[in-house]
């Protein structure tokens, strides 16, 4: 996108003509055959000469008050999710909105949970960050390179989950390694195409090519039982773009580094040992790089996105770059043609109210992570699952809104019903057993094994659901009203179970308790035992840690 193309809609003293407005806002705006994603020209139309008496009549300042309710706008998809910075660009409203791409926030068959609001009638936000490697236009084409995929189905190369806490002190991230391996659910595309659940392991990249971010989205919540309140996609042109817009991001390796391999393999990635500014293109290269970084996998490509993010992030938030209006237009402008976000977040206003809600956290409150994984032997060598245990240790502080930094959260415990529990005798409870997992089946006994440790504790109602085995990552228990959710959440308490995995559902006539693959063990439920911290396999990084530098694999060092 043009800087200059963006700054002829502006006039020195700031007044917006409204009617050139208009015809812009009517012809869809200016754009780029190549910059834009997909690759489809739009004319711009004329402006008028200056200096005429007509102009002078149609051109007007427009009303602060509205300029500061409409028209304000942060952008860039990560300033917009992690900064979340507020100034104030002369824009044209109708023209933005019409440049954001929308798509369905879900294609899965499952209905994701509510989020569990504390006392204060707070919950949280989870942002699925999807990276496409699309090749669907020329300036894709040119920037990914590798011809044999031109016009293949996208990939999302990159996923990150951004979590904002209810209360708005902190912010948690966490990447899945695109090489992660794992059951992909039911997705039916917008035009009605269905793709059947996987019957073995799929790569998670591949969830994009099921239907569009939608699949994404329901494979993650598959996984990992965290609801995903909205997407936005961004592919290879957007990120140049919204890079060049942002201006330059200092990022550190240990050593000079060229990612170039004899096979040809690499990002093109080259830089001096040290720290140096990059934008643009080398952003892109740099956010892309996998040959040259610690152990040339997904894994060190996810830690050098990360640092990429929390230096943009202290950048951004000096204010030295959203000073200039022309600037600051060129971002809105290449944030909103480089974006593909759900239904939800159709509006510029609905991404600046977003924006306003990540803007909240302060930079030491973020902390970006990568789902704890193990690599696959024998014929899935260099493949990713996630490690048992970590990852979901990590899945359930994110569903219970608990920091990933260690510190102290301002949530409120979960509020207590209004309808008390019944005695605990006359308690009617269903326990069934799924312990189930992708690779092992049901723990032997596990239903039984609970049921007798709430009769022991007086629940004499108890029984056991054998004929529903289907697995559950965690445990939960479901209540299907109001009048139940008391003596749901006697039967999580007399267990040790976590009140925020206690659920209200119509898919069930009672109180029902599935034993998940957190509990395959006999005893009392493991997190009772444990401590709120976030896995060492996580590889926790705050956003204030400026002294972070990526070690350069030595094959790649010049």
């Amino acid at each position: 996108m043009s800087g200059e193309g963006t700054r002829s809609r502006v006039r020195r003293s700031d007044r917006v003509d409204r009617d050139a407005s208009t015809q812009e806002a009517d012809s869809g705006g200016p754009g780029s055959a190549e910059g834009a994603p997909g690759g489809r020209r739009r004319e711009k139309k004329g402006r008028r000469g200056g200096g005429g008496g007509a102009q002078g009549r149609s051109s007007r300042r427009a009303p602060k008050s509205a300029k500061r309710r409409v028209l304000r706008w942060s952008a860039c998809v990560l300033a917009v999710l992690i900064l979340g910075t507020g100034g104030a660009g002369y824009l044209y409203y109708e023209y933005l909105n019409s440049n954001i791409k929308k798509e369905d926030l879900t294609l899965g068959d499952k209905q994701m949970a509510d989020h569990k609001a504390n006392a204060a009638g707070q919950t949280p936000l989870n942002i699925l960050l999807i990276g496409s490697d699309a090749r669907d236009s020329k300036a894709n084409q040119k920037l990914g390179g590798a011809k044999e995929t031109f016009g293949a189905p996208p990939l999302a190369d990159v996923q990150m989950l951004l979590h904002l806490s209810a209360d708005r002190s902190n912010l948690s991230v966490i990447s899945m390694p695109r090489d992660t391996m794992l059951k992909m659910p039911k997705c039916t595309a917008p035009d009605g195409e269905v793709f059947p659940a996987s019957t073995g392991d799929v790569q998670t990249n591949e969830s994009l090519g099921r239907g569009g971010p939608g699949c994404t989205v329901a494979t993650w919540y598959e996984l990992t039982g965290i609801r995903i309140d909205h997407f936005m996609m961004i592919d290879f042109a957007g990120v140049v773009s919204m890079a060049d817009a942002i201006g330059g991001v200092p990022v550190c390796v240990d050593a000079n580094i060229e990612s170039r391999g004899r096979d040809g393999k690499g990002s093109g990635l080259k830089l001096e040992k040290g720290t140096t500014s990059i934008q643009g293109e080398q952003a892109l290269q740099w956010l892309r790089t996998r040959y040259g970084f610690e152990d040339n996998t997904d894994l060190g490509r996810a830690k050098a996105q990360h640092q990429y993010m929390n230096s943009m992030v202290r950048q951004l938030r000096k204010g030295t770059k959203l000073t200039d209006p022309a600037k600051l237009m060129n971002l809105a402008e290449a944030a909103t043609a480089a974006l593909t976000v759900d239904k939800g977040l159709d509006t510029v206003k609905k991404l600046y109210d977003l924006a306003e809600e990540f803007k909240k956290v302060p930079t030491k409150r973020i902390t970006m992570s990568t789902m704890p994984n193990v690599y696959g032997t024998g014929s899935n060598n260099g493949r990713v699952y996630p490690k048992a245990g970590d990852a979901e240790q990590l899945f359930r502080m994110v569903r219970d809104d608990v920091p990933l930094d260690g510190k102290s959260s301002k949530r409120k415990k979960p509020e207590e019903p209004k309808d008390p529990s019944a005695p605990v005798g006359e308690i009617a409870v269903s326990v069934r057993n799924g312990t189930a997992t992708d690779a092992l089946g049901p723990a032997s006994g596990r239903a039984g094994d609970v049921a007798d440790q709430l009769k022991n504790a007086g629940f004499g109602r108890t029984t056991i659901d054998s004929g529903n085995v289907t697995g559950a990552t965690r445990t939960g228990i479901l209540y299907p009203s109001a009048d139940l959710e008391g003596d749901a959440q006697a039967v999580a308490k007399a267990l040790g179970v976590p009140l925020a995995q206690v659920k209200r559902s119509t898919d069930v006539s009672g109180i029902s308790l599935a034993v998940g693959a957190d509990w395959r063990e006999d005893g009392a439920y493991p997190v009772s035992k444990g401590t709120e911290k976030t896995p060492e396999s996580a590889g926790a990084l705050n956003g204030e840690e400026e002294g972070a530098c990526m070690k350069v694999n030595p094959n790649y060092s010049w």
